[in-house]
């Protein structure tokens, strides 16, 4: 998987720039942004040099109380005054006197939509499970955030990225939007009939599109250089699918154009093979950064299939949106791009022995042919052309032991220690893995997403039945407790894994239940339910 959850960054934002100020003139590379307090400069150089807060973001999150010009002005003379090296103690004072604590500008918001007992609940039949998303449907309340207006009238006084319509964060530490995040949280929303809210987040995003170009990874200026995956043009497409917005649409087509325009423009790149040039893109960071497997590869070498398949999805939605809109010399636009990225995709990340999509190294000219979740998202953004796909992608799981996963779908096999690998498993790569098999007309491939689904609710429901709260990321070889690694604790919350469950709990509803484990759903079985299938596939 080619992508890296943008909070990860922020530790590896912050070492890249530290290491850029130990390099001297031999970092060419510019900061993420301009400012000399959150994104580079002497003061966050010796702050987190210092290790003055065990959590690296909580400086970089922290309001000022005194304008950057005066905050440099003193830091400068205070630097001065002890050549470069100030004692711990004074440093810690002088942040004390001139930053406020985090969260600061930013108040509580109850959204104004949210109501009690929105439909989709009554379709659950297991009562446990229906009390439970009720209860999660309460959490959007305490997810709420508004901006003060402060952050708009003093922008360099915050690492904040202006947003004039409330908006719902994750949780725990994070208490910004995040991009990628976004569109699983407003899945939940709309399950919970909460479509102004969405409208809200949604011209939030616009906005950044046309200030900036594209929509950064999260909202801080130390994140303005990197996006996440682009699924604005989803996020739109989900909203019009429960509201019919189309003056919306038709008020903001050009701006979701203007997005896969930067992708097309900034991030793309030309891969060769056969003999033939394909045109794809990647994650691609102008001031340099980590990989997505953090130390083992670099991103920009990769040309992920995550990337491209949301990429295509985008690209058929837009021509959709544009044939509504009565524009067919602009739908017939997009409609090309995906057919051409379909066609690069069976060509230069397809591997039919195996059964899956797999990155390609720009360096080695290889397939990465790792197991991530990620490998399937062609069937989830609907970017395939030949059916006999699916049946592949189910002998894959089975070849590479995914199903005897009793608690998830692990995010990697590979124990490296950080949370982007195993054993944590992440609620929107369940997603990818279940929907994508749900969407197709296999009847062995919709009972696999079914049992997958059941996994991930039942780890859900029994930590929050043990802890009363929802986490970012669950480990799935510990009984499917909160999941670790990272340089951060777990976060509570959670936006994204809201979603996800409601989303299961919609579809599932009838089927899913929070009792003792059947002997249908045991792993072992799930797979044994899958060998008639493959033994024909195989034949």
């Amino acid at each position: 998987m080619a992508t890296m959850h943008g909070k990860t960054w922020v530790l590896c934002l912050l070492l890249l720039l530290l290491r850029g100020l130990r390099l001297g003139s031999q970092a060419a590379l510019p900061p993420p942004c301009e400012s000399q307090i959150y994104c580079h400069g002497q003061l966050l150089h010796q702050v987190q040099m210092a290790k003055l807060f065990q959590d690296d973001k909580q400086f970089v999150d922290m309001p000022l109380s005194v304008a950057p010009e005066q905050v440099l002005s003193n830091f400068q003379d205070l630097n001065r005054a002890h050549n470069s090296s100030i004692p711990r103690q004074l440093l810690q004072e002088f942040v004390n006197n001139h930053f406020r604590d985090k969260s600061q500008e930013l108040d509580p918001w109850t959204p104004g939509d949210w109501k009690d007992s929105p439909q989709f609940l009554k379709n659950i039949s297991d009562t446990k499970l229906r009390a439970w998303a009720g209860e999660l449907h309460q959490l959007w309340k305490k997810l709420g955030k508004k901006m003060k207006p402060e952050v708009s009238s003093h922008p360099d006084w915050f690492s904040l990225i202006y947003s004039k319509h409330p908006f719902v964060v994750p949780g725990g530490r994070f208490v910004e939007f995040y991009y990628w995040d976004s569109y699983w949280v407003m899945e939940g929303l709309l399950l919970s009939e909460m479509p102004e809210t969405v409208k809200g987040m949604l011209r939030n995003f616009l906005d950044l599109v046309n200030t900036y170009g594209h929509i950064p990874n999260g909202g801080r200026v130390y994140y303005l250089q990197r996006s996440q995956p682009p699924l604005l043009t989803l996020m739109m497409d989900r909203y019009l699918t429960h509201t019919n917005d189309i003056a919306f649409l038709q008020e903001n087509i050009e701006t979701l154009a203007l997005e896969l325009n930067f992708w097309a423009e900034k991030r793309s790149i030309n891969v060769s093979v056969g003999g033939k040039s394909h045109t794809l893109n990647r994650y691609y960071v102008p001031y340099g950064g980590p990989s997505s497997r953090l130390s083992s590869i670099r991103t920009s070498k990769l040309v992920p299939v995550d990337l491209n398949s949301f990429l295509c999805q985008a690209e058929g939605l837009l021509g959709n949106f544009y044939s509504r809109l009565g524009n067919e010399a602009q739908a017939a636009k997009y409609r090309s791009q995906r057919a051409q990225r379909l066609a690069a995709l069976e060509a230069v990340l397809w591997d039919s022995e195996r059964g899956a999509w797999f990155d390609h190294d720009l360096e080695s000219g290889k397939k990465n042919r790792e197991f991530y979740p990620s490998n399937l998202t062609p069937l989830w953004a609907g970017c395939f052309s030949d059916p006999a796909v699916v049946d592949k992608a189910l002998k894959y799981l089975e070849d590479t032991q995914i199903l005897t996963f009793k608690h998830g779908i692990p995010t990697s096999l590979n124990n490296s220690g950080q949370q982007w690998d195993f054993p944590n498993a992440w609620a929107p790569l369940q997603d990818l893995v279940i929907r994508g098999l749900a969407k197709s007309s296999s009847p062995r491939a919709q009972e696999v997403a079914f049992q997958l689904a059941q996994n991930w609710i039942r780890t859900n429901f029994d930590v929050y039945s043990k802890t009363s709260a929802m986490y970012e990321k669950y480990d799935v070889s510990s009984g499917g407790q909160p999941g670790g690694g990272g340089e951060y604790e777990v976060q509570e919350g959670f936006g994204w894994t809201n979603g996800v469950v409601l989303m299961l709990l919609d579809r599932y509803g009838d089927r899913l239940t929070s009792g003792a484990w059947p002997a249908l759903w045991e792993p072992h079985c799930l797979a044994v339910a899958l060998l008639p299938h493959l033994l024909l596939w195989w034949w």
